[in-house]
């Protein structure tokens, strides 16, 4: 791949697009393109024709989704699938028509059916109902997945999809109402230490479901090494796991990060709540021998998160505990 390459990121002001960014930059990678959501609308497919004729790029990273936890899933099913799906059907059929020499699509390991053995291999796609709470993301990212191993199939193009497990880091959505699980408790957690601060009570954090599910996390900015070691390198198959290789309690994950922020009071679980998927541990032999490993620890990770929460946390309405 050419340093001076014009490579196009969709999504590039979010927290991935904005990590694969800086990793680009970081290598000497001069040449990149991001369009803000004003300036072209990825779900419109005029706007989207009109872009690849007057921009011409020579490879397309597809970090652009609309995205959220269990809550935003549950509460608009139409727009994660039809929205997810008009963004993604744009960029990879435009990418085509433009002859686009390299594609990387990005999912999520949610398009896993959700009882598959464990660790989630890549062959265990569609072998599965999905996770009710998230299926129709996960749907729309299918879809995103087998678009691209068509396009390899029949066009001999280099088209692959990565999918990375549950992210974190600078640029993440702290939004109580649509954020995932990680930024949410962090930003729970400062709360309720502000909070007892103030007071002199140690003020409890009450957070969703029995914190017995088991995930796996992976800093952003790995993902970002990862998508440039899938850039600068040609693959053998179409679809490869993105993570860590290792996962741990909802409840340690929030212990850890209570920890980290220096909360102290009580933890209440809500069991009414869902917990979603049992289990989601990815398999990352085949990154692995391609390859590439995770370099940043989960502790380390979720630091450099709570700093970058607390130097942009003003950005952010108050939290109700």
């Amino acid at each position: 791949m050419n340093h001076n390459s014009k490579i196009y990121i969709a999504g590039h002001r979010g927290m991935v697009g904005s990590a694969i960014w800086r990793a680009l930059e970081a290598k000497g990678y001069s040449n990149l393109i991001g369009k803000t959501s004003s300036e072209l609308d990825l779900k419109n497919q005029l706007a989207v024709s009109d872009f690849f004729e007057n921009e011409k790029p020579e490879v397309v990273i597809d970090a652009a989704a609309r995205v959220g936890g269990i809550l935003a899933n549950n509460n608009f099913p139409y727009q994660f699938l039809m929205e997810n799906m008009q963004i993604q059907n744009n960029l990879i059929d435009y990418s085509l028509k433009a002859d686009v020499k390299k594609f990387i699509f990005l999912g999520s390991s949610c398009i896993y059916p959700k009882l598959a053995p464990q660790p989630l291999k890549e062959e265990y796609l569609l072998t599965g109902p999905l996770e009710p709470t998230n299926e129709w993301y996960a749907v729309a990212k299918i879809t995103g997945v087998k678009a691209c191993e068509a396009i390899r199939k029949q066009f001999g193009r280099d088209y692959i999809s990565l999918m990375p497990t549950n992210l974190y880091g600078p640029f993440d959505n702290f939004d109580l109402t649509s954020s995932h699980v990680l930024p949410a408790m962090i930003r729970k957690f400062h709360a309720a230490k502000l909070k007892s601060e103030e007071t002199s009570v140690a003020e409890p954090v009450e957070l969703w479901g029995s914190g017995k599910p088991m995930r796996e996390f992976l800093f952003v900015e790995d993902l970002a090494d990862a998508v440039v070691f899938a850039l600068e390198n040609e693959f053998r198959d179409n679809l490869y796991n993105v993570g860590t290789g290792e996962d741990l309690t909802i409840k340690e994950l929030a212990e850890t990060i209570q920890r980290i922020v220096g909360h102290t009071g009580e933890i209440n679980w809500d069991s009414s709540k869902p917990d979603g998927t049992p289990r989601k541990l990815m398999d990352v032999s085949k990154m692995t021998h391609a390859g590439w490993k995770a370099k940043v620890g989960l502790e380390e990770g979720i630091q450099k998160t709570y700093q970058w929460f607390l130097e942009h946390q003003n950005s952010y309405k108050e939290v109700k505990i």
